[in-house]
């Protein structure tokens, strides 16, 4: 079953680009990551998921809801991390969580029990008040809040801003064991590492468009590998490298091109030390960035 699936959905600010042609399609039971530098698109995607802007054109919908003709109805299967979380000063931790449960139905005492369950293991005092919170402990009532309902689809956008890292993992913890229950979710960030770590799948967002759909697992070992040469290797002149370094006598790259070709060349040199790795999520991410500003930069040269 497709969880989120989207067709060209766009959105302009005025003349300003929000996003252009995103198609994106989430199957039930996937951890999906969407990842981009800040200003890429992923918010705005979400906010359009959400129904808290409409598009310029383009569709989407989730569990095969119109998100702009459906939205309270899906709204109630949705637990939401917003990257920036505001609530009301004045209110009790305990007062804006009890006050949230009123939205759904169910086992209101069942929601009750998860709230204090959640409460305790994220060390949130639920009797402060809102305005007496950190960054942190704010972010933590957003992650209570989206999960007391026990919702079937978590959108997180950005979610471990603020948090340490005892808790980031903590979260991370939780997450995953949501998704074992069958909870899909769609996780929006622009820390590399965490998507390698949580992700099953991703998209990379740049300037609004979506650069490529993979598996985590894929996209890191296909074709991509890390070479660190010790020795005189002189010149090279095999193709598909990227991110040149010589220091000293220590050359590193990343290697994309045919493995074969390389072997038989390094087989030609003298090497006192060499390791061929599988490169991180990072590393892959600035060769997808690189190779278009190339593509761009050919296209103003008329190439």
């Amino acid at each position: 079953m497709k969880v989120i699936e989207t067709i060209n959905l766009t959105k302009y600010y005025g003349k300003f680009r929000g996003i252009e042609n995103v198609n994106l399609s989430v199957d039930e039971g996937e951890i999906f990551g969407f990842i981009g530098p800040n200003g890429a698109g992923k918010s705005t995607t979400i906010r359009l998921l959400l129904n808290f802007l409409y598009p310029t054109f383009g569709t989407a919908e989730i569990f095969g809801k119109d998100c702009f003709k459906e939205s309270p109805e899906i709204k109630k299967l949705i637990g939401y991390i917003p990257g920036e979380v505001n609530y009301y000063e004045d209110v009790k931790v305990k007062d804006l969580l009890e006050y949230s449960i009123t939205f759904y139905e169910g086992d209101k005492e069942k929601y009750r029990r998860k709230m204090f369950e959640l409460s305790k293991r994220f060390d949130l005092d639920l009797n402060r008040r809102i305005s007496d919170l950190s960054l942190g402990n704010r972010k933590k009532v957003a992650v209570v809040q989206s999960l007391i309902h026990e919702p079937r689809l978590l959108i997180y956008d950005e979610p471990t801003n603020g948090l340490d890292p005892l808790i980031q993992k903590e979260l991370f913890d939780l997450i995953c064991e949501e998704n074992k229950k069958g909870v899909t979710v769609f996780f929006s960030s622009h820390v590399l590492s965490e998507v390698q770590k949580l992700c099953t799948k991703v998209a990379i967002i740049r300037e609004g468009k979506i650069m490529t759909i993979e598996n985590v697992e894929d996209l890191r070992k296909r074709q991509y590998k890390i070479v660190k040469i010790e020795g005189d290797v002189g010149e090279i002149t095999l193709s598909g490298i990227k991110n040149l370094k010589t220091r000293g006598n220590t050359t590193s790259f990343l290697f994309s091109g045919d493995i074969n070709e390389l072997i038989l060349f390094l087989s030609r040199k003298k090497i006192d030390n060499l390791s061929i790795e599988e490169p991180t999520l990072e590393e892959i991410f600035m060769d997808y960035y690189s190779k278009e500003e190339e593509h761009n930069e050919h296209i103003q040269m008329g190439i």
